[in-house]
């Protein structure tokens, strides 16, 4: 099976007729009406969006095939895969998150950190999330500054001023499925689905 991006998670039913809420994990909300069919992470189930209209902080969605309020509650939970090669082409220096979830983190002098497991949001900015080999995960700022290469023909990041393992923060999160990219910038931005490093 190529690669999967989860690029949308159905939530509860919305009326009587089979709509459900849909949230996106994509720049243009709007975008998994483009993908055709999407399936779950297994592939064993496919759904295609045949109508989506806005709402407060998600879609309020259609799914071919579900005609009943009981048939869209079953689908309560479930995310929506689509394959990588799908999306769109990042540009120069832009990465979706996928791209960088299990890369290789290192040292300016190469020296082995542990891997890429997450990147995050909190509000102040993009954080990266490492875990290394032993010991608690890092979240250390994804900017210039800090991750000034990614290579992903290498399957490495390069960390700058990686924090001693005794200060690093610990975090029970798990790893995000969010297709987004990150922009390079002096602070490296993240939003949903289709901005880039």
């Amino acid at each position: 099976m190529p690669p999967q991006v989860c690029v949308a998670r159905i939530g509860a039913a919305h009326g009587v007729r089979g709509a459900v809420k849909l949230w996106t994990f994509t720049e243009d909300p709007f975008a998994v009406t483009r993908y055709g069919a999407l399936s779950t992470k297994d592939g064993a189930r496919q759904f295609e969006v045949a109508h989506a209209r806005a709402a407060k902080d998600h879609l309020v969605a259609t799914i071919k095939g579900i005609t009943t309020r009981e048939e869209a509650e079953r689908l309560n939970g479930l995310e929506l895969y689509v394959a990588r090669e799908k999306l769109p082409a990042t540009e120069d220096d832009e990465y979706y998150h996928a791209d960088l979830i299990g890369l290789a983190a290192v040292t300016s002098t190469n020296e082995p950190l542990g891997e890429v497991i997450a990147i995050h949001n909190f509000g102040a900015g993009d954080i990266i999330e490492i875990a290394p080999t032993s010991g608690a995960t890092m979240l250390l700022p994804f900017t210039n500054a800090v991750v000034p290469t990614v290579d992903l023909a290498a399957g490495r990041v390069m960390i700058e001023s990686a924090p001693a393992p005794r200060k690093a923060i610990a975090c029970s999160a798990t790893s995000s499925t969010v297709p987004a990219k990150v922009k390079a910038s002096t602070w490296r931005s993240v939003t949903s689905g289709t901005s880039g490093r």
